[in-house]
């Protein structure tokens, strides 16, 4: 199910985002991008529709996927 990221409480989303970023441990190349940078490039990705939060019943966790990953959106 996906979870609008607007209804979420600015903390909270925030919280997610910042929990999926360490999480992820994406590979920026050569350079450090700061914890804040990479938040707010996921934060911006939510934003523009490119990525979504996705809450999995069976598992019981909410993770952030490309809306290409979400045969429905």
């Amino acid at each position: 199910m996906i979870v609008p990221w607007q209804a979420l409480e600015a903390d909270t989303l925030d919280s997610i985002i910042e929990h999926f970023v360490l999480r992820e441990g994406t590979d920026y190349g050569d350079q450090e991008v700061p914890l804040a940078q990479k938040a707010a490039q996921v934060k911006a990705q939510l934003a523009r529709g490119e990525a979504v939060l996705l809450w999995s019943e069976h598992h019981e966790t909410l993770n952030i996927v490309s809306k290409d990953q979400v045969p429905h959106v």
